[in-house]
């Protein structure tokens, strides 16, 4: 990986595996969500963890939950996106500057979109709850760099799967934990959140790789063939 335009988000040798675990997550949003559909109280997995409405975590717990919170948050996450899409253009990597941002907004979007259809609340009538939209968006900006990363410094197929899960599964459980210390979401929201983001990062990679070679396909075209046309006078 070069950081050309042209370079892959989704390294190919990635492929295979992450497709596998987009499909497996997909099918764990859609089971929990069948689950707790119209529930407004956490369930049995739920309290295997922690009773999220106790709200028990304490000073100095509380200020890291808080902090990691905010990176969830509207300013928080937009300082993460610009320091990554600056990264990515600075590199004049326009392809995955373009990732960053697809694949961050489609997590987030997913989480909107799933949850008026399952209709799970906290706190009250008005608070959609599944899936986290905080734990989804903190995941999918770990994968996005993780593949970033994977694919910059030409890592294998063993070692790229194991940074981009590790990534995936620490940064979704560190924004999960805060979300269920705050008592903004249960611990199965956070856990949908962060397979809605294991779900749609991958397939979101794949189609910026397939429309952005798509688009250099018809650009080249373009150029040879205004090239005969030319030689041909």
């Amino acid at each position: 990986m070069t950081g050309r335009p042209a370079s892959p988000v989704l390294p190919s040798s990635l492929r295979p595996w992450l497709g596998s675990v987009a499909a497996l997550a997909a099918l764990v949003v859609v089971v929990l969500g069948v689950m707790y559909a119209g529930h407004s109280q956490s369930g049995t997995v739920d309290r295997w963890f922690v009773q999220p409405t106790a709200d028990s975590v304490r000073p100095p717990w509380r200020y890291a939950a808080l902090a990691t919170d905010f990176l969830g948050e509207p300013a928080g996450a937009a300082v993460l996106v610009l320091a990554a899409v600056t990264g990515c253009l600075l590199l004049r990597w326009l392809r995955a500057a373009v990732f960053v941002g697809a694949a961050v907004c489609v997590a987030v979007g997913a989480t909107m979109l799933i949850k008026p259809l399952v209709g799970r609340t906290i706190h009250g009538a008005d608070n959609l709850s599944y899936p986290s939209g905080h734990t989804a968006f903190l995941t999918a900006y770990a994968l996005v760099v993780a593949l970033l990363v994977t694919g910059r410094l030409g890592l294998g197929r063993a070692a790229g799967v194991s940074l981009v899960l590790t990534a995936a599964l620490v940064t979704g459980a560190a924004m999960g934990w805060a979300q269920v210390a705050l008592s903004a979401h249960y611990p199965t929201d956070a856990l949908g959140g962060l397979c809605t983001a294991l779900a749609v990062v991958p397939v979101t990679a794949w189609l910026v790789d397939r429309t952005a070679d798509r688009t250099a396909d018809r650009a080249e075209r373009r150029v040879a063939g205004a090239g005969h046309r030319q030689a041909r006078r």
